[in-house]
């Protein structure tokens, strides 16, 4: 076992040189030849005519050579040969013979000498071709067979039949040690239906597909991005699942390590964010890169969710620098590796600080004195803020009215807010708190619009949950899954607006790129998402059967449904649908920023009934739930 294990070991890493790649094809082309002359002559006449048989190994082999050496027949690796390597041989041996036909033609006409007979060379060259093209597709399933794992490897079949599903197909046999043998493609296009590609059936997208999956050993269904649809629109998931058959699928092209093929090392288990995502969203990127090509750019939070997906999209858009600022040191320094590792020409300065230290915040932007400013940075948990009233004061609002004020000393360009759904009729601290921060913002751009100066542009973004990010659902249900559970809901009704964190942050960039200050972006976050069907997919998809899901109440200033716009607000459209504006209720700048003065004072106190009854006067829609301030509103 241990001696098989080694030759396909050794097998697998060497490659065969060219110099053998030659002498085996000049080897054939002379075999073509003795063949040849045998086929057309008896063996007697062959060998008491040496004159022809010298003549014919000599001038073919020579031709051939040659032109083996303009076309590089003999530069690929044996176990990888392809149909473009099988038409360079074919186009090598016809321009070899047909030169060699026409000089024994020549040679007949003009001289009266029978250089080459047509017949020998006509045979050899099908000989040639039919033995050099033989040997190569055999020494490829030779190879692929000793290297399939068979103990281990997995039977597959590829939902799609198109340019992405064939490319998948074909570097399944490609590759050196194989995990996966195909079985079939599916498809629900009829062209295709019944038909047979790379030597396996295509069956069809119907109700005894199951069945076929089940009878052909199926361990995993390879999905294409075009049909990722049809997963979400059908129960074919669930049935995969239930019979231990995973789902394995192909990224976007966006999400590729490399545009140029699609690679089976590019195939990645689905994930229940694959399930919630909808339709691409498209982005004027030539806009977003015309605003930020060539500028300073600093980003808060950068270490956080959000922040680092912008921090990595603006990277992409060629900035002149990048200032990024949080108070997470090991995250950022992580931020700080990746730059170096994937951008290693944009000049990136990753600074400890925190955003409401206002002397340390003045001296980094008269440093750096940046153009744009992506404001992600924030405390978002909603119970760890309910409980922790001044330190959303603190960080959320004062941080942004320092950021805010200094944007405008050192005339920033533009000023990007990240906020969130929570600030809409918020019900809990930390979206009051955040909602404050629109108010000062959006009250400080009319201000200036109002005074003539046009140089600071303020733009807020407004968005629900995003999948993945830190401290999320998805990631705390993961983490509870491969405990073995139980997976803890607050409510069976509970349900919540969900975007991709890629997703996002394209948003954000492109309502930068638009905004002209003073407006609050909304984005259309799609359907909302029961948490309860949450929890159950996720279970589902771990193949775990034994999971419990346990209803724990709603936690404080939880509520169950979030919307992203106050009753009274109306939207109005953009270019992008994707994207509207919020018309919301304006506010006097003076008043606000007098208000917010007053709110941090008492945040200095720590009395949090003194905090959260100051938030509730700047915010009159800021109504408690499930929260021990609710009495502050059963007082009014």
């Amino acid at each position: 076992m241990r001696i098989g294990n080694y030759l396909q070991n050794y097998i697998a890493e060497r490659v065969m040189p060219m110099w053998c790649i030659v002498l085996l094809d000049i080897f054939i082309v002379a075999l073509s030849v003795l063949l040849a002359c045998l086929l057309r002559y008896d063996f007697n006449t062959v060998f008491s005519n040496p004159d022809l048989l010298g003549r014919a190994l000599l001038w073919i082999t020579s031709v051939n050579i040659v032109f083996f050496k303009v076309f590089h027949t003999y530069a690929n690796i044996l176990r990888f040969s392809s149909f473009v390597d099988i038409m360079h041989i074919f186009v090598s041996l016809t321009i070899s013979f047909i030169l060699l036909l026409a000089a024994s033609l020549i040679a007949e006409v003009a001289f009266n000498y029978e250089f080459l007979p047509a017949s020998i060379l006509i045979i050899s060259y099908v000989i040639s071709f039919a033995i050099m093209a033989s040997v190569r597709v055999v020494i490829k399933i030779l190879y692929e067979y000793m290297n399939f794992d068979g103990q281990h490897g997995t039977n597959v079949f590829i939902f799609g039949t198109r340019e992405y599903g064939v490319d998948i197909a074909k570097s399944i046999r490609s590759k050196a040690h194989y995990k996966y043998r195909l079985r079939g493609f599916i498809s629900s296009d009829p062209a295709f239906i019944n038909k047979v590609i790379m030597g396996v059936k295509v069956y069809p997208f119907d109700d005894d597909l199951i069945n076929v999956l089940i009878q052909k050993g199926t361990g995993s269904v390879i999905v294409t991005p075009y049909n990722m649809d049809k997963l979400k629109n059908t129960d074919f998931t669930d049935k995969l699942l239930a019979h231990n058959i995973k789902i394995l699928i192909i990224p976007n092209l966006s999400e590729w390590n490399t545009e140029k093929t699609h690679s089976i090392n590019q195939l990645k288990e689905l994930q229940i964010e694959d399930l919630l995502q909808r339709d691409p969203i498209q982005i004027d990127m030539h806009k977003i890169a015309s605003h930020l090509e060539g500028k300073r750019v600093m980003i808060t939070g950068a270490a956080g969710s959000i922040g680092s997906e912008i921090v990595r999209q603006v990277a992409s858009f060629n900035p002149f620098n990048l200032v990024l600022i949080d108070q997470a040191e090991t995250p950022l320094h992580d931020i700080r590796l990746e730059l170096q590792s994937r951008w290693v020409e944009i000049e990136a300065e990753t600074i400890v600080a925190d955003i409401s230290n206002a002397t340390r915040m003045e001296q980094i932007f008269q440093q750096y004195r940046p153009q744009y400013v992506f404001h992600a940075a924030a405390y978002k948990h909603v119970p760890m803020m309910e409980d922790n009233a001044s330190e959303a004061i603190q960080n959320n609002v004062a941080g942004t009215r320092i950021l805010a004020d200094l944007a405008v000393k050192y005339k920033t360009e533009k000023f990007v807010m990240i906020s969130t759904d929570k600030a809409v009729n918020p019900s809990n601290v930390m979206g009051c708190s955040k909602r404050i921060c629109e108010i000062y913002v959006q009250s400080l751009a009319k201000k200036l619009e109002h005074d003539g100066n046009k140089i600071t542009q303020f733009i807020t973004t407004r968005f629900g949950n995003v999948l993945g990010s830190n401290g999320s659902v998805i990631p705390l249900f993961r983490k509870q899954i491969e405990k073995g559970g139980p997976v803890t809901v607050t409510h069976p009704e509970i349900i919540r607006y969900f975007m991709t964190i890629p997703e996002a942050c394209r948003l954000v960039l492109e309502a930068g790129s638009m905004g002209n200050g003073g407006e609050i972006f909304i984005f259309d976050m799609g359907k909302p998402v029961k948490i309860l069907d949450l929890a159950k997919q996720m279970i589902s998809l771990s193949g775990r059967s034994d999971i419990q899901i346990k209803f724990t109440g709603l936690r404080h200033g939880e509520k169950l449904y979030e919307v992203l716009l106050n009753d009274k607000e109306h939207t109005k459209p953009t270019y992008n649908e994707k994207i509207m504006i919020a018309d919301v209720r304006e506010y006097d700048y003076d008043d606000v920023k007098e208000k917010i003065k007053e709110l941090e004072d008492v945040a200095g106190t720590y009395d949090q009934m003194k905090i959260v009854e100051k938030m509730k006067e700047i915010v009159p829609e800021y109504v408690s739930k499930n929260s021990i301030f609710e009495q502050l509103d059963h007082n009014h």
